[in-house]
């Protein structure tokens, strides 16, 4: 059977084809979910999702007569992607995404229908100004955490941190379910601060090359001493009258930002528990280091802190073939 898994975001969707559980093919689009906001049509994305599917399954050389299965998880499922599946209530695990996997048409954009993978919300309930906190939502990462468990071979009970532009950290219990997450922008924040304001041009509009680890937690301790606004200043005062590096200086403004993803583990509502939970990060290697490099420091969390390793090809696939797997269609 060939199986091919489509992930898409807010700026970009992958398909990658499988077979016996390697990957064969793959293709992408620059295309998201922001395109379907910026123009208020989904005709890009379908047509986006359309060709990746199509690239991937032309590059897989099917036989003829061969069982094909298409998986989908990430914002497709959401209000601006192509078929809108409601959230499912924390506690989530494959079982329950099982259950909650929708097989839809989609004319125009493949010959068979794809089988849609629910998000996770942190509960069921709504929320107000007093408990807005309370409340999370992830659409694409609860197949990611799925993976990250089965490629790790381990069940829980664990914090899966999952930097990016939108930073995730997701709650595992023993049993492998999800419990609830909390998502911040520290990824976009990071941007912007390097890139569109006065502060871009003592870091060379650009992010570290490599993460030094002194300036990352001095960053990081005045993050949660100052604040995220006035530690950034800081990093143009260390360029105009200090003799820290760009490197450095770059590495100071990631602490300074990352400290507050690491004070809303602390004191958020959506996610509780995780000072002596098991952390394990996954990511590309900067963000992933510097993580590890800030729980491991902060006396708060007290569990063992991992990375998941390089070499992994595509957890989130990985996840929505676990899930397929627990619904029967594998």
């Amino acid at each position: 059977m060939l199986i091919a898994t489509l992930d898409t975001g807010t700026t970009n969707t992958r398909v990658v084809a499988w077979r016996d559980g390697a990957p064969v093919a793959e293709a992408g689009r620059p295309v998201g979910v922001r395109d379907t906001a910026i123009t208020g049509s989904t005709d890009k994305l379908k047509a986006a999702v359309g060709e990746a599917l199509a690239e991937a399954i032309a590059g897989a050389d099917v036989a003829p007569g061969e069982d094909r299965l298409y998986l989908a998880s990430g914002m497709i499922t959401s209000n601006a992607g192509l078929r809108e599946i409601p959230h499912l209530a924390a506690p989530a695990g494959k079982a329950e995404l099982a259950a909650g996997m929708q097989a839809v048409e989609l004319p125009g954009v493949c010959d068979r229908p794809i089988w849609l993978i629910p998000g996770v919300k942190s509960h069921g309930g709504g929320v107000g100004l007093d408990d807005c906190d309370a409340m999370d939502i992830m659409r694409g990462e609860e197949t990611e955490a799925m993976g990250v468990l089965s490629a790790l071979g381990i069940g829980g009970p664990a914090v899966l941190a999952l930097p990016g532009s939108h930073a995730k950290f997701v709650g595992i219990d023993a049993a492998g379910r999800i419990t609830g997450s909390m998502t911040t922008i520290s990824g976009e924040l990071l941007d912007a601060i390097s890139r569109h304001t006065l502060i871009a041009g003592s870091v060379d509009h650009g992010f570290a090359d490599e993460v030094e680890p002194e300036a990352l937690l001095k960053g990081a301790a005045m993050g949660a001493k100052l604040g995220v606004a006035r530690s950034a200043f800081l990093v143009r005062l260390l360029d105009l009258f200090g003799d820290l590096d760009r490197n450095g200086r770059a590495s100071f403004l990631l602490g300074a930002v990352l400290a507050g993803d690491l004070a809303a583990l602390k004191s958020g509502a959506s996610l509780k528990g995780t000072a002596e939970s098991r952390i394990i990060v996954a990511g590309k290697a900067g963000l992933r280091d510097a993580l590890v490099a800030l729980f491991t420091a902060d006396r708060h969390f007290t569990g063992p802190v991992e990375t998941v390793p390089d070499g992994i090809h595509s957890v989130s696939a990985l996840g929505a073939m676990e899930v397929a797997r627990a619904r029967g269609l594998i």
